[in-house]
């Protein structure tokens, strides 16, 4: 089992020291019709900063991955099925560090025990002005999950490898405040529907991924 989840981690850590695909990997997964300025390198100095943890740990057989279904709250992003992550704190030494905390403080895994072998391309997000940046994790061992009950309503763990199934892929046409309808691609997992920008930061590692073999 560990072999298999090693494999994974050392293919993944391969795959994000070359090249990222950015644009070409993200717009898979993009809403329709595109906003082209989510892939702006600098959408302006207001923008907020963020992370995202792409979490993979070992659980038996499988290496897994956790989402997060967020509390619902007065926000752009209600209620959403996301990874771990939130805005950067003047105390944050850096993104990663973000990233890292955000983790400890939604899930509940200390930090200590997360190893970053990476990150993905950056991604604005319009709706609440923020540009994340994606990092990928492991834990060698499966973490015991004490979510923030005022954050998360819901941690779903998906086998990773799940992810690379073309059949849980999906589309569905969006309503969207103002009356106007979008055709959002997602990823089906758990009964819930994991669209927008963690769709399209998810879309970019399972290129990575793609790119070298399962």
């Amino acid at each position: 089992m560990m072999k298999d989840f090693l494999t994974l981690i050392n293919k993944l850590e391969r795959g994000l020291k070359q090249p990222l695909p950015g644009r070409k990997g993200q717009i898979i997964m993009a809403p329709q019709p595109v906003e082209e300025e989510r892939f702006a390198p600098d959408p302006g100095n207001d923008t907020r900063k963020g992370a995202v943890m792409i979490l993979i740990y070992p659980d038996r057989a499988l290496s897994k991955v956790p989402f997060i279904k967020r509390a619902v709250y007065p926000g752009a992003h209600s209620g959403q099925v996301s990874f771990p992550g939130g805005k950067w704190e003047q105390t944050d030494l850096d993104l990663e560090a973000t990233a890292i905390r955000e983790t400890e403080e939604e899930l509940g895994v200390e930090g200590s025990r997360i190893s970053v072998i990476g990150e993905l391309t950056p991604l604005y997000i319009p709706p609440s002005n923020f540009t994340v940046q994606p990092f990928v994790g492991f834990t060698e061992n499966e973490p015991v999950f004490n979510p923030d009950p005022r954050e998360v309503a819901r941690v779903i763990s998906c086998d990773f490898y799940t992810l690379l199934d073309y059949k849980i892929r999906k589309e569905k046409l969006l309503d969207l405040k103002g009356g106007a309808k979008i055709n959002a691609p997602y990823f089906a997992i758990a009964n819930e529907m994991v669209w927008g920008a963690t769709a399209m930061i998810l879309s970019e590692l399972l290129s990575i991924l793609e790119s070298i073999g399962e």
